[in-house]
Formats: C-alpha cells, structure tokens, sequence
C-alpha cells in the first residue's frame, strides 16, 4: 500500500453528530483536502445514503465508523447501578428544560454489523475506525472489496494491535484533541509534559519506531504551521476537525459554532458528562456540574440526548456539548476553502 494513500496532507476528521455531512465533505474535496463521513449514531440506510450523495458530487471521501465495545453491552451490576445514580443526578437538569429522561438503554451497537455488511456491499475507498480494532477478518474483507483500512490509535501499544490485524494506516490521535477520544487500551505510565506540538511529535515519532505504516496526526493541528510540524515528524497527512467546525459548511449547531468565538469559555477539558466516553469540550456548567460520570458510552450518550436537544433549542451554551480542541481559539468561521486553502499555502 503506497504511503501516498491520500492524495493531499490535509483530511478532514469524521465528526459524527451532524457536522460532517455530504456538502461539509465534497467542499473539502473542493478545496483540495480529504474528508470523512461519520456513520456513527445514524442508520445503515442514513449512511448509505450519504455515501451515494457524496459519490453522485464526485468527490473523494471516507467512512468513518464506530466499534462497539462488548463490556459496554453486557454491563455489570455495579455499572448498572452508577448509571441509575447518575441518571438521578440529571433529574434537576431535566427539570431546568422541562423534559423526561429515558431509561437506560445498554443495547445500542451503533448497528455495527449492519454497516460492515453494507460497506462490503458497496466499498468506499477508505474505511476508517474509532474506539477499538474492527479485527483481523473485517479487516481483510473490506481490503478484498476494495477499500483501504484506517485504525486509530492513542498509543503506541495500540498502534501495534491495529498492526497485527493488518490495517493499512493509522490516525494517531493525541489527547488534545476535540470531542472523543479513540483510546481503546489502558493508559499507562505518567503523563508527558510539553507543549501541544512537541506532544504529538513525539507520539508519532514512537508509533513510528513501533509500526511501518503511513501515519495520521491528529489533535490540536489547527493551522499551516501545525501541519507543517507533523509532516516534518513523519506523518503522511493530518487530520483536523475543530478547526473546520465554525466553517459555513460544517454542520455543526449555530450556538456550538458561536462559543468557540465566546471568551467567556477560556479552557477545554476532558469529561465524560455527556456521553460516558472521555471527550475534549469547552468546559461549561454541565461538565463542571457532572465531574464523576461514569465509563458507560453510548448508554449516558442516550441518557443526555433530550438535555442536549433541550439546550440547543433553547440556545444554552452551558448545558450543550461545545466539543473542542485545545487550539479552539485558532478555528476560522467562513468557507471551508479558506481554511483548506490556507493549510496548503505555499504547498
């Protein structure tokens, strides 16, 4: 597999929820970058139809999908009974919006199957994979259908798994990047100390020395120079995704678009409040309010969903999942040409 397996430095992170849809891609594709489709949270036939959009425009593009976790969909008694802790800790903001929350739901694989079947079907190009290992035969099955195979990974550790299941690339993803976080193995050792660039250098440099296979950076990239810095560390392109979400195409929330440009929020921080999955986000009233929620994705996804729903309607920062990076301040409003295009200058 060539190392020059995208085509351009610049990619464009799946962000699943809205933001990445059919027009945010093929205007990337426009503008001389690669984006992703995100099939998280939608349906096998809402994925299939954004993939046949997307192809009918021309533009080149990826799928992104989510792997479910088996110890998530068989939970024990003991997380069980902190989810229902926690659901009654909703109760005061459900009352603020004068909602209902629903009960538990544990059973939510984001139809993975489903949409394996459907990408054997009908390839993409690249298949890409968030918060674990897709496995060795779904691995070799898309190759054989035509598709290219991402993993993405937070450590090196990772890194080697995702190798040994024979996947083509990898997007290594540093913490501070915005909204989930891929990592699918347990952390290990203290916590580095530099800044967000030199970080991320050096988690590829170890990958490197650990896998031979093209490299994506992720997080905190969020302009030419940034790009720039992991190139030089050896990846084969970078993937941004805070600094699109203000762009006119991303489909973000107007009021999500509108706090990234607030200084009233002046950091971002990892929380699982909203869904259960530690996520990167302008630290708000929610996620100061919720600092103990447990390990439990998608199930406290679902359990927020009607707050979150509530807050955007009633245009309420403090209570929405304003996901982020931690070079949020640098994210552009205006076309996505303009961002791509200021990537590449002088490329």
């Amino acid at each position: 597999m060539s190392h020059d397996l995208f085509g351009t430095p610049v990619i464009a992170a799946p962000m699943a929820g809205g933001t990445s849809t059919p027009a945010f891609v093929e205007a990337v594709h426009r503008a001389g970058g690669l984006g992703f489709l995100a099939a998280g949270y939608k349906s096998v036939a809402a994925m299939q139809a954004e993939i046949r959009t997307v192809r009918e425009s021309g533009a080149r593009f990826g799928m992104n999908v989510f792997i479910p976790d088996p110890a998530q969909l068989r939970p024990s008694a003991a997380l069980l009974a902190e989810l229902e802790d926690y659901r009654l800790q909703l109760l005061a903001d459900a009352r603020r919006y004068g909602v209902e929350l629903p009960p538990l739901r544990v059973d939510d694989d984001d139809e993975w199957q489903g949409k394996i079947d459907a990408l054997l079907a009908e390839p993409v190009e690249l298949v890409s994979f968030v918060f674990g290992l897709p496995g060795a035969d779904v691995a070799r099955a898309l190759q054989r259908a035509g598709s290219a195979v991402l993993a993405t990974v937070t450590s090196t550790a990772e890194a080697v798994q995702a190798a040994e299941q024979g996947v083509d690339a990898l997007v290594v993803q540093h913490t501070s990047a915005g909204a989930h976080s891929a990592a699918f193995l347990p952390a290990s050792g203290a916590q580095p100390v530099g800044t967000t660039a030199e970080l991320l250098a050096e988690l590829l440099a170890e990958v490197r020395s650990a896998v031979d296979l093209p490299l994506v950076a992720a997080g905190g990239i969020m302009d030419a120079a940034g790009l720039d810095a992991v190139l030089r560390a050896g990846a084969a392109a970078a993937q941004l995704g805070t600094a699109f979400l203000r762009t006119d195409e991303s489909g973000a929330r107007q009021l999500h678009k509108d706090a990234l440009a607030d200084p009233h929020f002046t950091q971002t921080r990892l929380t699982r409040a909203f869904t259960g999955r530690r996520a990167r986000a302008l630290e708000n009233e929610f996620v100061r309010d919720h600092p103990e929620a447990p390990e439990a994705y998608p199930a406290i996804h679902h359990l927020t969903a009607p707050l979150r729903a509530a807050a955007a309607a009633a245009g309420d920062p403090e209570r929405l999942n304003l996901w982020a990076g931690s070079g949020w301040r640098l994210a552009q409003a205006g076309p996505v040409a303009g961002v791509v295009h200021g990537l590449l200058a002088g490329r």
